[in-house]
């Protein structure tokens, strides 16, 4: 198999489609590991600031290769390299359409592209999360248009990415790989592949496997993500303290694991993966009421907090509309630049649909992005943080603001992060 030894050699070009939160830090590894890399991306954009470079992604700094590893990658639009590539790594989004549905045009869409190009004895490997049988089913399907098959004339496998931006404790190396291959050879030459540049594979027995791993990874976070949300709603009543609760109940050596509530879910991951299953799951006329339960609960926080802000303004004297709102942190997770499905966006639609007058402040995020879902917001700046404000809500727990005296500022402040720790008149925790 002389793919086989080209990967153990670490003379097999690699390709990497789509350079975001995912792939770029996968190209990395590649050329640190000693990889021929490309980096494939239909932004003009990023490949110009790739080709400069440049990062565009706040915590992810190119400055870590050196020259030698700098010169094994390059970054293109030109898609046609694909076919001088004998592994091919997937990184492209995996989003829901308006209905809530899994939206697999980018999935499917680079499946196309890559059968155009595609020829005997090339790796292809999906990372981006998906439900079980993507890939031996309808991304098998389009590659084998060719007239190739997958396992004789080409691989094929699912190692599904654990990113977790802005974690000191983890890297791609020290993350233990799940791989699944549609062949025992397919599994041997990802687990080669991935074995270059990680520390531990984790080789399980079809793709649908791990596939079904990584929704099951992000849905038990979902889940407990949602029994936190909830708890702190009933405690809130009971003047209880949910975050004094956690810590003490944390203590614990065995049995608990501390999840953390916060004004509703963020990130590529939490909000949409658990949806791909139960989409999924209606073909087998099976009906995720967990699973289910659990999003409705997390996606109705933005309302509490709402109601949280209209009650600390109404203390003040004032109401919802016409107040100005100053909304603190717009990434979805502290110190990172990554601002996909951020509560915040919502928290500001909402609020602006009551007649508020609302602007933001991230030190990590000076402008807003386009984006599919909030167009709208796109190209509004980061502001000063002030006491000209009717009431401050902070959103995400960024470092920098916890070292702020909020209580000295004289305004309300709502709190739905436990940033502030002292108690006093304008505080507020939602």
């Amino acid at each position: 198999m002389g793919i086989l030894d080209s990967i153990l050699s670490k003379k097999s070009p690699v390709g990497v489609i789509g350079l975001g939160y995912v792939g770029l830090p996968l190209l990395i590894e590649f050329c640190r590991a000693g990889f021929p890399v490309t980096g494939f991306d239909n932004d003009p954009q990023k490949v110009e600031l790739l080709t400069a470079g440049k990062s565009y992604i706040r915590h992810i700094d190119l400055s870590v290769l050196s020259c030698a590893e700098r010169a094994r990658f390059r970054a293109t639009g030109d898609f046609a390299l694909l076919a001088d590539m004998e592994c091919i790594l997937v990184c492209v989004p995996t989003p829901l359409n308006r209905n809530r549905e899994p939206d697999m045009s980018y999935v499917l869409g680079t499946a196309e592209i890559i059968g155009t190009h595609l020829r005997k004895d090339q790796l292809i490997i999906l990372e981006s999360t998906t439900y079980p049988g993507t890939t031996d089913g309808e991304m098998r399907a389009i590659l084998e248009r060719t007239g190739l098959k997958a396992g004789r004339d080409f691989y094929l496998a699912f190692s599904p990415e654990r990113e977790d931006p802005s974690n000191r404790d983890f890297s791609i190396r020290t993350v233990p790989k799940v791989v699944g291959g549609y062949t025992r050879d397919c599994l041997r030459l990802a687990e080669a592949l991935y074995g270059a540049v990680v520390e531990r594979t984790v080789p399980v027995s079809s793709p649908r496997v791990a596939e079904a791993a990584k929704l099951l990874e992000n849905i038990y976070r979902s889940v407990n993500i949602a029994l936190v949300n909830e708890l702190k709603m009933l405690f809130d009543k009971m003047d209880i303290d949910v975050w004094e609760v956690i810590e003490a109940a944390k203590t614990k050596p065995f049995g608990f694991h501390a999840f953390y509530p916060g004004p509703g879910l963020g990130g590529h991951c939490i909000p949409i993966d658990p949806f791909y299953l139960t989409w999924k799951a209606r073909e087998y006329d099976f009906h995720t009421r967990f699973i289910e339960l659990a999003g409705e609960i997390n996606t109705s926080m933005p309302d509490y907090v709402v109601e949280k802000v209209a009650l600390a303004l109404n203390d003040a004297g004032k109401a919802v509309k016409g107040s100005r709102i100053l909304i603190l942190g717009l990434a979805y997770k502290a110190n990172v630049d990554d601002d996909r499905e951020s509560p915040s966006f919502r928290l500001m639609e909402r609020l602006e649909a009551m007649g508020s007058d609302v602007e933001y402040n991230d030190p990590y995020i000076p402008v807003i992005r386009p984006s599919r879902e909030y167009e709208r917001f796109a190209g509004r700046r980061s502001v000063e943080i002030s006491r000209n404000y009717d009431l401050i809500l902070i959103a995400t727990p960024h470092d920098e603001y916890r070292s702020i005296d909020f209580a000295g500022l004289g305004i309300p402040i709502v709190d739905t992060r436990h940033v502030v720790k002292s108690n006093g008149r304008y505080i507020y925790r939602a």
